[in-house]
């Protein structure tokens, strides 16, 4: 009995690196993709919007204002549409590893203002924002899957190259703010 492979030179002659992933590794990609960045987004909408819930450009300068950053409605605006931009871009796959440096350059800054409250959340801790800037990170090295506006470009199938321009232009980013915003 011959193997369909054997049957079927197209198969057999495709390497593995050439073959597509399979369609569950696409639709995990896709989920987790609308997950973070349509919450991405949610949160950039109450800061720049007064969406769900949120305080707008007015309420949210003055909580940023109240950290010690200074003018607090600047750095909402810029922290609201990093989130709301990123978050949008990481939903739709496009421009992947710049929506998901935004996300990152933001939960960095997260990061830093929970770190002397520890890992949980419950405290003020860091849980949250590394959790959403893992999963950034991740859909930057994985690339964001088929079901992605970014198909048609080189870095639809994610990579070191990618996590690292998503790396390093969010931590500059998040750097920047640290030092021209406090």
């Amino acid at each position: 009995m011959r193997l369909l492979a054997e049957r079927r030179p197209d198969v057999q002659a495709r390497s593995d690196a050439l073959r597509s992933p399979p369609l569950g590794a696409d639709l995990g990609l896709l989920l987790l993709r609308l997950t973070v960045g349509l919450l991405m987004a949610g949160h950039g909408a109450q800061k720049l919007f007064g969406f769900f819930g949120g305080h707008g450009l007015g309420g949210t300068g003055r909580a940023f204002a109240a950290l010690g950053f200074h003018p607090g409605r600047f750095y909402a605006g810029l922290c609201g549409a990093s989130e709301f931009l990123g978050g949008l871009g990481l939903a739709a796959g496009l421009f992947t590893p710049l929506a998901a440096a935004a996300v990152i350059g933001v939960m960095i800054n997260a990061m830093v203002l929970g770190v002397p409250h520890g890992l949980w959340t419950t405290d003020g801790g860091i849980e949250y924002p590394l959790c959403l800037g893992a999963a950034a990170l991740s859909i930057a090295a994985i690339g964001p899957g088929r079901f992605a506006l970014d198909r048609p470009f080189r870095w639809r199938d994610g990579g070191l190259g990618c996590a690292a321009f998503a790396l390093g232009v969010g931590g500059l980013g998040a750097a920047l703010i640290q030092l021209l915003g406090l």
